[in-house]
């Protein structure tokens, strides 16, 4: 056999890798394009689908740790006899907390436990924490009552 009639056996993986990367090239283009589209997305806010009733008894804490029934500053200690007042007065037995995302998990569940000695049927943790505007109202409003019974 001569060298001109020889097969050739080897596959020539050149062109295969060219398109390949060609193929990369393209999606890393294409891929921020996919992320920026995501940005427009406006998320609703998270409350299960459910929107929470003004009806209900709000414990509202901040960052500081302090405590607001409804607007009110409250102290801890007193947390179950306020609930267990406030509790007649409320369409359903239903409480809902709001809370600082810095607020540690056990300052929420003592509240959670207040609220099961106070006998509420339902609690509901807001999926936001509190704004700072709402943080800012509750203090400005808490410190008003303070100057005036003063």
């Amino acid at each position: 056999m001569s060298s001109k009639n020889k097969l050739f056996t080897e596959i020539n993986i050149t062109p295969l890798t060219d398109i390949f990367l060609v193929l990369l090239i393209i999606m890393m283009v294409i891929a921020p394009t996919f992320q920026s589209m995501d940005n427009t997305i406006v998320a609703p806010e998270i409350n299960s689908g459910i929107a929470i009733e003004q009806k209900n008894a709000t414990v509202s804490i901040n960052r500081e740790g302090v405590m607001y029934l409804n607007g009110k500053q409250i102290k801890q200690d007193d947390l179950v006899s306020e609930l267990t007042t406030l509790k007649p007065t409320l369409e359903k037995p239903e409480l809902v907390v709001k809370a600082d995302e810095s607020v540690k998990s056990s300052e929420i569940l003592r509240v959670m436990d207040a609220a099961q000695e106070a006998e509420f049927k339902k609690l509901i943790v807001a999926g936001e924490p509190l704004s700072k505007k709402e943080q800012k109202t509750l203090k400005e409003k808490n410190t008003d009552k303070v100057k005036k019974g003063a």
